[in-house]
């Protein structure tokens, strides 16, 4: 408990089932507070900047907006924003992206309530927490795309053309176009669209 009183989060889970338990066994202490849910990342965005909660608790795996677009949204209006991801696969590559992004906590969804209530607590006080479980399973990094390639391709998911990548990057089209070529070598595919999805799938970005 706070001297300002419980914390307040924020659920954004597309399990419904899931989310209801979650929310009725975080705050059987009183020092937790859910404000809103969320089933999607949208509806998680929108969420957090309306409520501004203490914690973001959100899911790694979401329609319409995925837990890591929802947080890199969040971050661009309001950066100090604390946030818990959840996941159920640590994928390789995932965990990197989510700590540059500024998420503070990472855990598995099949953790126990309680735990998870105990990580809300140390990512509300500035703590970073990353599970065992996750970290284990997030070292390996079977990547083939080396930094520069999968920023391109991030960027490339966003909508962007080789000219506003190459801007946005500080790189000369040219050369954003040979990352491309490499990636599309490296992912089987003959789009730059297409390697940006089989990347993503892989878990590579």
């Amino acid at each position: 408990m706070t001297e300002a009183g419980p914390i307040r989060i924020i659920l954004a889970d597309d399990e419904h089932l899931l989310r209801a338990a979650l929310s009725a066994l975080l705050v059987l202490d009183g020092t937790i507070v859910v404000v809103a849910q969320a089933e999607n990342g949208h509806e998680a965005v929108i969420a957090t900047l309306r409520h501004r909660p203490d914690v973001l608790v959100i899911d790694l795996e979401m329609p319409e907006m995925d837990g890591l677009d929802a947080v890199a949204s969040i971050m661009s209006t309001s950066p100090g924003q604390r946030v818990l991801m959840l996941t159920r696969h640590a994928r390789p590559g995932v965990l990197r992206r989510a700590l540059k992004l500024g998420v503070m906590g990472f855990m598995s969804k099949s953790a126990d309530p309680e735990e998870i209530g105990e990580v809300i607590h140390k990512v509300n006080d500035g703590q970073r927490w990353i599970a065992h479980d996750v970290l284990e399973a997030s070292v390996v990094d079977d990547s083939p795309l080396t930094e520069r390639e999968a920023d391109v391709l991030r960027e490339t998911r966003e909508g962007y053309s080789v000219r506003d990548i190459a801007r946005r990057l500080h790189l000369a089209p040219g050369t954003v176009r040979n990352y491309l070529s490499n990636a599309s070598q490296k992912t089987a595919t003959t789009t730059r669209h297409d390697a940006a999805r089989a990347a993503r799938d892989r878990g590579w970005l």
